[in-house]
């Protein structure tokens, strides 16, 4: 699998992504195509219609043209790669599929068709695999905030992921309003971590309160010196004033502290980062909040924070990291 499928997935429903039409779900409902969950099989069930898949499934066409599927992003941004997942579907895959994407202001009427000046390619039609996640990278994508999938003839996709880096639209924000600089929805992205064993820690990131130990960042159980950390990239420069630490329900596996480190480096780069401390180190208590308020001097420095590294030592998880803080200037 290729790098970008360490970006978060735009279009699921976790996030806010909504299948808004198919023109056929008649054996599967078009809503499972972008659940988080991964799909599953169950031997010897089936429906009135036929038998029971965990995916996006359509009736065999006995007419020329293809099927399609609507999908509104959780979140809009620039898409780096898809992954069209077959898992299960053997003898009722598609052949083929074919993505384009759209930035409209509105949800655009049910069907979109092939022609429609507002899609533009951003995969062209490519030949499947069945029971596989068929990865594909996106070379040239603009931001978008709907795509439509489209297969051929038909068949069933379990899931579609779409990685991206997330766009935020910053123009409606007030100037000096506070927000989270490092959420997911404000452009905010982790770019390195010491460890992703128990899963992506971009969901440390994710909106909202965890839903529970798998909706968070865990590492794996430390036997040698040295501790885990995570660095996070803000969706914008920006000035942090207060930080959020949150062990929500790590209860037996918090990490037994933390400390913050910023730095204003317009690139990230795993050696030679000017770093400087954020919030010393502190004690960190299972499934509690945890707020800290940085020294201005320490918080902003010279020059606004672009990144920021959470230190746990020495393993452990933490379920959600805000940095609460307002833009930089060159940043509106």
């Amino acid at each position: 699998m290729s790098d970008f499928t360490d970006l978060p997935d735009l279009a699921s429903e976790r996030l806010g992504g909504a299948v808004l039409a198919a023109n056929d779900d008649f054996f599967a409902p078009k809503e499972n195509l972008i659940l988080e969950s991964e799909p599953v099989w169950k031997e010897g069930v089936y429906t009135d219609r036929g038998k029971w898949m965990d995916g996006w499934e359509t009736r065999r066409r006995r007419e020329p043209g293809h099927d399609w599927c609507l999908i509104r992003l959780g979140l809009p941004g620039v898409v780096r790669g898809v992954v069209a997942d077959t898992r299960h579907f053997r003898g009722n895959y598609p052949e083929s599929c074919a993505i384009a994407g759209a930035a409209l202001e509105t949800d655009p009427p049910a069907e979109v068709g092939e022609g429609d000046p507002r899609f533009r390619e951003l995969l062209p039609r490519t030949a499947l695999e069945g029971d596989r996640r068929n990865a594909f990278a996106i070379a040239d994508s603009p931001r978008v905030t709907h795509l439509v999938l489209r297969i051929y003839p038909d068949g069933g996709v379990a899931r579609l992921r779409v990685y991206g880096e997330v766009a935020p639209d910053w123009s409606g924000l007030a100037a000096g309003a506070e927000l989270d600089l490092a959420a997911i929805e404000h452009g905010g992205r982790v770019v390195d971590a010491s460890d992703r064993f128990f899963g992506p820690p971009h969901r440390l990131i994710y909106p909202g309160p965890s839903r529970g130990m798998s909706d968070g960042w865990e590492t794996r159980r430390r036997r040698g010196p040295g501790h885990d950390w995570v660095v996070v990239a803000l969706g914008a420069p920006g000035r942090i004033a207060r930080v959020l630490v949150d062990t929500a329900h790590f209860k037996g596996n918090a990490p037994g502290w933390c400390s913050l480190e910023a730095s204003a480096s317009p690139l990230y780069s795993s050696v030679g980062m000017v770093w400087r401390e954020l919030v010393a180190r502190e004690p960190l208590r299972p499934d509690s909040e945890h707020l800290f308020f940085p020294e201005p001097g320490q918080a902003n420095g010279a020059h606004a924070t672009r990144f920021v590294r959470l230190n746990i030592f020495p393993d452990g998880g933490v379920a959600r990291l805000r940095l609460f803080g307002t833009l930089a200037e060159s940043a509106r």
